[in-house]
């Protein structure tokens, strides 16, 4: 089954998809790294080109091993839906893997695992993208095979009724018998409401079910095509390797000229706090966390929240973490977190408690400690700690293929530059510590969504 929604939960700026691993293992160990060799950091230099149809292309040369990941990314995600076809991107993502007229339903994931490949899609709110991992000699063939379900996909009525059974199916598991997920759903609608961004990527379950195949097939002609599309090689190639097979397989496809450009509202700050919870016997261990609106994508104050935030929450070293999980053993876990999107992200701080406690002892101990680190700021010592376990995710991300695909595509697809990307880590290690304490203030003292995820009976 291929992947469904990426969560709406915390993201760094650099936990995109496949980074989010290397990230933890940073945060938790609190090592701090060296900047890889400069020859390392060569081979991750990004090559670009456009071809004649709008199609972007970057190339990250890793020459280790002589395989390739490839990404298209289609700037069209679950935000970009109408009212009442929630769901929508993602079930397209999952009839992309059917039949074109020259391969049958089914078999475009047979015939990658057959040429010893690997392959995946990810739908979210802002983008859905298209994944393949094969040896160098196969990427031709599995780039024809990319390109012919850009513009000859063949929905069969058929294909697509078993189809919405899957994706029904995958929301009961993933998310109705999920109380986590369920209670994430609520403070989204709470933080968003009446905004796109509100409503789950994996959609209603009234909305998917009357999903049709003429829905489909309208969301495939207004948004897939290769103008809309950002492709991503990794691996042992060089773009002047890719551009003439790019030229040939996805070069030839003519630009559809009439597909939509995603217009978004904007998101409404929120005029007041509210609370939302959710009660369920399935729920192990009880939560509480706090929800604010955070920054869209390129906001100048991006960075400092990253680095504040790290300090606030991100690991073990982290005051949240010091304070509640170790002095005062009222928690078992504290954290802090945001994630980046097109439109204006989220911010979130939470703590989870001991046995012995309750949550209604998380949230004054979670304030007080974003108040005094709100009045007070990083000192010297954990803003150096910060930006170095930040840069550690980026350098232990550089071992992976896959994760620099990932991440440069997926700030790529929703506005951000080659070059801004490339010097992410140059904008980390310039954060003051005014600048940090600035953007948290901005943005942490307004109001906000706080959500209770308990032990009980059903609500």
């Amino acid at each position: 089954m291929k992947l469904g929604p990426i969560s709406h939960g915390i993201r760094s700026a650099l936990a995109a998809a496949g980074l989010a691993a290397c990230l933890a293992a940073a945060l938790v160990s609190g090592a701090v790294a060296q900047a890889p060799p400069a020859s390392q950091q060569a081979e991750w230099s990004p090559e670009t080109f456009e071809l004649s149809n709008g199609m972007q292309v970057v190339v990250l040369p890793d020459h280790r091993a002589p395989v390739v990941t490839h990404m298209i990314w289609y700037k069209v995600g679950s935000a970009d839906e109408v009212k009442g076809k929630s769901g929508l991107a993602h079930f397209l993502e999952h009839l992309m893997f059917k039949a074109t007229d020259k391969i049958p339903a089914g078999e475009y994931s047979k015939i990658v695992a057959r040429n010893g490949g690997q392959d995946n899609a990810q739908t979210s709110l802002d983008y859905t993208t298209y994944y393949f991992r094969v040896a160098k000699d196969r990427l031709p063939q599995m780039m024809e095979m990319e390109a012919d379900r850009m513009v000859h996909l063949k929905l069969g009525e058929n294909e697509v009724a078993s189809e919405l059974k899957v994706v029904m199916e995958e929301r009961r598991q993933n998310v109705e018998s999920e109380p986590g997920s369920l209670l994430q759903e609520k403070v989204s609608a709470a933080l968003y409401d009446g905004n796109p961004y509100g409503i789950p990527v994996i959609g209603h379950m009234n909305e998917v079910a009357k999903l049709t195949r003429a829905d489909a097939v309208k969301w495939y002609d207004t948004w897939y095509g290769p103008e809309n599309a950002i492709l991503v090689v990794a691996g042992d190639i060089t773009a002047a390797e890719l551009k003439p097979l790019a030229e040939k397989i996805y070069g030839s496809i003519k630009p559809k000229g009439n597909l939509k450009v995603r217009s978004r509202p904007p998101v409404k700050p929120l005029t007041a706090s509210t609370e939302v919870s959710l009660a369920d016997p399935k729920v192990r261990q009880p939560d509480w966390s706090r929800h604010w609106l955070g920054v869209a994508e390129g906001d100048p104050q991006e960075e400092a929240l990253e680095v504040g935030l790290q300090v606030l929450g991100g690991g073990r070293t982290s005051r949240l973490n010091r304070e509640l999980v170790e002095n005062q053993k009222i928690a078992v876990a504290a954290y802090a977190g945001m994630d980046t999107q097109l439109g204006r992200g989220t911010i979130t701080v939470g703590a989870s408690p001991a046995p012995g406690h309750k949550l209604d002892e998380m949230k004054p101990a979670v304030e007080a400690v974003v108040t005094k680190f709100l009045q007070e700021g990083p000192n010297s010592k954990e803003l150096e700690r910060a930006k170095s376990n930040i840069a550690a995710s980026a350098i232990f991300a550089r071992d992976s293929q896959v994760a620099m695909a990932n991440w440069y595509g997926s700030l790529l697809v929703i506005g951000q530059s080659v070059d801004r990307i490339e010097h992410w880590d140059d904008r980390i290690r310039a954060v003051t510590a005014d600048q940090v304490k600035a953007a948290m203030n901005a943005y942490m003292k307004s109001p906000h969504v706080d959500a209770e995820l308990m032990q009980g009976g059903e609500q």
